[in-house]
């Protein structure tokens, strides 16, 4: 039975295990992203996004806290800095994996891991905003703009009527 056994060992022993993931969540705030395989990555999420959290509060406390999971001063810099400052505003999900098939030596399944905020092609360019537009999920006619009105009485193309 495995009652209560949530943790995703990795065949490795505690200390192996605790190691690992601490190099890939420097790598990984240093990097922003990194590619390991999917339970790697799996286990990295569970590892690295209360560390995210934690970096939220730039506290002497909080850095000592981090510090003794990561092991690493430039990472810890680079947490409370940068990363912080991305992440202010979310509540939560920082890391993002995605698949990306298996690996020609041993079959393995690969992934990235990323930083969500620092990925220009899924998040919102710099500069670039949308409007907040509201959304239903009834069918109904759109409404005219006035530059489709305009172009429709010009060309003389009236909408056939219901």
């Amino acid at each position: 039975m495995r009652h209560g056994d949530k943790i995703k060992n990795l065949s490795r022993t505690k200390a192996h295990r605790d190691a690992l993931l601490s190099n890939l969540a420097c790598q990984l705030i240093k990097h922003k992203r990194i590619v390991t395989t999917l339970a790697k990555a799996k286990a990295l999420r569970v590892y690295a996004e209360p560390l995210i959290t934690k970096g939220k509060e730039n506290t002497t406390h909080q850095r000592r806290v981090v510090f003794s999971y990561l092991k690493d001063k430039e990472a810890v810099k680079e947490l409370f800095g940068i990363v912080a400052e991305k992440i202010a505003g979310r509540p939560g999900g920082y890391t993002r994996i995605i698949k990306l098939g298996t690996r020609p030596g041993d079959n393995a399944e690969q992934g990235m891991i990323e930083l969500v905020d620092f990925n220009e092609i899924y998040g919102k360019g710099k500069g670039e905003e949308k409007a907040a537009t509201k959304k239903t999920r009834r069918a109904g006619s759109k409404k005219k703009t006035t530059e489709t009105a305009a172009a429709d009485e010009k060309t003389g193309k009236a909408k056939p009527e219901e």
